[in-house]
């Protein structure tokens, strides 16, 4: 009969052998217990190898509807070595024999993973003092690389696998097919707030990187500052015990926009003038009167609750950044992440021995692993090369992307922002003459115009998106066409990558 485990343990790492036996006991007894147990308990929160081995296998028979008991388990480990240095056919039952009551035996769960997060921080520790002799590396990347992991241990009690089966891949993707078709043709990601926009890309999606890209004053800032704005605004949750922070966002999200280039209050006051409609220029100013200060006033209370937050440090190191990000996700949940822009990011040890281009790559795959890490679609935006200048046609191309190979490659989706009135407001001929009226004429219909240019998306189309523009408010919006327009100025083709 059972008297205890007979090997054994290893003292410096925190366990209970005897934790695991009650546990197994009791689902051993009664398996339907199996339904009260901590979702995220798993075999390798197991100290004990076999006994991970045998948690696994009861919990795989549970799920599948077949029978559990000490007699089919023991014949299902007879040729298990572990199970002959624990007393071979005598140990299952003997399991049940001391099995102790339900309310312990989940007690006994929570233990095991607590135990478990604790032998994972000290082997975290002890890595990261490994690491930290590596004098190779800058100081930052190791504190990166350290956080990165913790962050993990913080999310789920356990650190990443970077390993799954295909099984699990299938499953995941039958469950976000089967979101899309309940959804009957709604968006699947986070709404920009412009309806041609999330019609090609279907909203923006989880671990999705995008380059929103221009050169300047075409509006990437205002652009991005609609798009965090309209999320944040609409965010809306529900109480959800199983969600991070005990609730799950139904609409909307929360922001964190990285203003590496402007300040809070520059941005703030974008902000206000879109939902106040007073033109920023006038409130920049002090063009305003009583009336439009009311107004102003009035939006600062509807949208002073918005889930928005601003990170103003300019030349922020990459590392850092991310390192932020988690921890906002962590304390307050994060659904968007927008970076305003990548090339003002640092990167490296700051010696000068890597070329901006290498910097760049860094800059780009950081975010694109952190998109991914935290399961959140991350906005960066780009600066254009001046190459753009030297064309007639000035609509941008991947091409004209600053250190464009990585970028591209990095990117689930690239953006360009172009508003050709800024152009043809700079050509303006003498007045008039014939051309002058033929300029008019072409300033009248471009002036309160853009375009979004998809030149690449992974999932989707690429193509052009015709929007609205306020310059006075610095506002994108929907732009009013009717049928022949739609049907001649949306062409779009299918080129993304694989």
């Amino acid at each position: 009969m059972f008297d205890g485990d007979p090997r054994e343990a290893v003292a410096s790492l925190p366990h209970s052998i005897e934790a695991e036996q009650d546990l197994l006991g009791a689902l051993l007894y009664d398996p339907a217990l199996l339904e009260r147990l901590p979702d995220q308990l798993r075999g390798h929160h197991f100290y004990e190898p076999f006994h991970g081995r045998l948690f696994d296998e009861i919990s795989e028979a549970v799920t599948a509807g077949r029978s559990v008991s000490p007699a089919l388990m023991t014949a299902r480990f007879a040729t298990d070595p572990a199970l002959v240095d624990f007393g071979g056919e005598d140990y299952l039952p003997g399991l049940v024999t001391r099995a102790p009551p339900h309310r312990l035996a989940i007690d006994s769960g929570k233990a095991i993973i607590d135990l478990a997060i604790r032998r994972d921080l000290i082997r975290v520790g002890n890595q990261m003092a490994r690491d930290a002799t590596d004098t190779d590396r800058p100081a930052v990347d190791h504190l990166s690389a350290a956080e990165s992991v913790l962050f993990t241990l913080a999310e789920s009690g356990e650190q990443a696998k970077a390993v799954h089966t295909f099984s699990d891949a299938l499953d995941g993707a039958l469950e976000m097919i089967e979101a899309a078709f309940r959804r009957d043709g709604a968006l699947t990601g986070l709404s920009t707030g412009l309806v041609d926009l999330d019609q090609k890309l279907g909203g923006l999606h989880p671990s999705d990187l995008l380059i929103l890209a221009g050169r300047p004053s075409m509006g990437k800032t205002a652009l991005a500052t609609n798009i965090a704005y309209h999320v944040a605004k609409n965010y809306h949750a529900e109480p959800d015990p199983d969600a991070p922070h005990g609730r799950r966002t139904v609409a909307g999200g929360r922001v964190l926009f990285a203003s590496l280039e402007m300040s809070k209050e520059q941005l703030a006051q974008r902000i206000l003038a879109d939902a106040a409609g007073v033109s920023s220029d006038k409130m920049r100013k002090g063009l305003i009167d009583r009336a439009d200060f009311e107004r102003i006033r009035d939006a600062k209370d509807l949208i002073r609750q918005c889930p928005l937050h601003i990170d103003e440090t300019g030349g922020i190191h990459i590392a850092k950044l991310c390192a932020r990000a988690r921890r906002q996700h962590r304390r307050g949940g994060l659904d968007l992440l927008i970076v305003d822009y990548l090339q003002l990011a640092t990167t490296g040890d700051g010696r000068g021995q890597r070329n901006r281009t290498q910097e760049v790559s860094e800059i780009t795959g950081a975010l694109k692993a952190l998109a991914k890490e935290l399961g959140v679609p991350v906005i960066a935006l780009s600066q254009l090369s001046r190459q753009v200048e030297s064309r007639d046609d000035k609509r941008p191309m991947l091409s004209d992307l600053r250190e464009s190979g990585s970028i591209e490659q990095d990117a689930d989706c690239v953006m360009f922002v172009y508003r050709e009135s800024y152009y043809l407001g700079r050509s303006e001929p003498k007045v008039g003459s014939e051309a002058h009226m033929a300029w008019c004429e072409a300033m009248t219909q471009a002036k309160h115009t853009a375009e979004v240019i998809i030149g690449k998306q992974r999932h989707g189309p690429i193509g052009t998106v015709r929007l609205s523009f306020d310059e006075d408010l610095t506002r994108f919006g929907n732009l009013a066409r009717n049928s022949e327009e739609q049907s001649a100025g949306y062409k779009f083709s299918f080129g993304g990558d694989a």
